[in-house]
């Protein structure tokens, strides 16, 4: 019974080891090199997913560049424009590097982690009393509390469950405490909404600001899908609402309705029936 145990695990480990190389011949693939610098540098890394359910040659990649002078980096830009894309590729071209397999970019140096943590996505747990914030804030704290200087944090859109206000002091908490505390410094790339955040990038050295860019010609919108420096000033939720498919008088009102709120800071006139 050994000897057969054994020989299936041979066999297993040769299947796993021969789909990577497929994987990586027909897709590809480079070899990254393993460092234990804290660095992560990839060059026009690309999702191993997504691109292959686009057309061939229309992902468009992108660069990742994180070291210890350089480690949170502040990803603003509209929705749908490729945001959380970009920081699930990274770190999945982080976890391929370190279980051995070459990687979608054309070049990569990662630097060895010890976990990879993620804050994605919106989702409540009814049947435990948990709303979608709640679980968002307990996410939030396990990965404050577990993540170590050898971690890579994903962070996306921390503090959207709630108010404007609180979300916003919590997200900026947040980026503090993992930029400031000595267990922690960790590499991390947080997305988000919240314009006010670039302005980390002023106060802590270590904090970058980075966006996705956006064409507007003759007022249409265009996602280019590229990571840019710098932090964005507009969100684009309407055009990303015209997108969706919401009828045309409710697009009207809401930008009325944002005219009137920047205008205004903050009042609100009701539209009388």
């Amino acid at each position: 019974i050994r000897g057969l145990q054994e020989t299936a695990l041979g066999f297993k480990t040769l299947d796993a080891l021969q789909s990577l190389a497929r994987a990586a011949r027909d897709n590809r693939y480079t070899r990254p090199s393993i460092n234990l610098e804290g660095r992560l540098e990839i060059v026009e890394g690309r999702h191993p997913v997504v691109e292959q359910a686009l057309p061939e040659g229309s992902f468009v990649p992108n660069n990742t560049r994180m070291n210890p002078q350089e480690r949170v980096l502040i990803v603003t830009g509209p929705n749908m424009a490729g945001k959380s894309t970009y920081m699930r590729q990274t770190a999945l071209i982080t976890l391929m590097a370190q279980i051995g397999s070459f990687v979608p970019a054309d070049s990569a140096r990662i630097g060895v982690v010890d976990r990879i943590f993620t804050r994605l996505g919106a989702s409540d747990e009814i049947h435990r009393g948990q709303s979608t914030f709640m679980v968002e804030m307990v996410e939030t704290a396990n990965i404050l509390h577990h993540a170590t200087r050898r971690s890579l944090l994903i962070l996306d859109e921390v503090g959207r469950g709630t108010s404007t206000y609180d979300g916003v002091s919590i997200a900026w908490a947040v980026v503090e405490y993992v930029h400031n505390h000595p267990r922690l410094r960790a590499r991390t790339l947080f997305a988000t909404h919240y314009h006010e955040l670039i302005r980390l990038a002023e106060l802590l050295p270590g904090v970058r600001n980075y966006n996705v860019a956006v064409s507007e010609e003759g007022g249409q919108v265009v996602f280019l899908h590229r990571i840019a420096p710098g932090g964005a000033d507009r969100s684009y939720g309407i055009h990303v609402a015209e997108l969706a498919g919401l009828p045309r008088p409710v697009i009207h009102r809401a930008q009325e309705i944002l005219a009137q709120l920047e205008a205004d800071a903050g009042q609100v006139r009701s539209e009388r029936a």
